[in-house]
């Protein structure tokens, strides 16, 4: 009996953390050329434009764009921008139709899931802005 249990429990689906992780390659052929929107907890979080040669720029929503760059550590992207040397690094999968992200640092039930795409630039606020 107790095998039983034992083994439906296992074939129970896992959470997030048991999606596929994009590698590096696969990450940078999906965004490269694109601007991607993510919401968390039901609510926009951010735009991210991603530059060839793995630049970026990101802003938080009504917030003024930073640049940075990403690379690929242990399995995970991670992304270092210009105001805030600190690695920030995440675990991408596809699902459905878009990304999902969760942080090195969070727990599963947090993720970003991309909710727009464009080619179109990231549009800037503050010190972006030309005269």
């Amino acid at each position: 009996m107790r095998l039983t249990a034992l083994l439906a429990f296992l074939l129970l689906p896992l959470p997030a953390l048991a999606e596929t992780p994009m590698t590096a390659a696969e990450f940078d052929a999906y965004v490269t050329g694109k601007t991607l929107t993510y919401s968390q907890f039901g609510t926009i979080f951010g735009t991210e434009e991603y530059l060839p040669g793995r630049k970026v720029r990101w802003a938080f929503t009504e917030d003024i764009c930073q640049y940075g760059t990403w690379y690929e550590e242990a399995g995970n992207i991670c992304f270092v921008y210009e105001y805030d040397p600190t690695p920030h690094c995440w675990r991408f999968w596809q699902e459905g139709d878009g990304l999902k992200a969760l942080s090195v640092n969070d727990a599963p039930g947090s993720e970003l899931s991309e909710v727009a795409q464009t080619d179109q630039p990231l549009s800037c606020a503050g010190p972006d802005v030309g005269v």
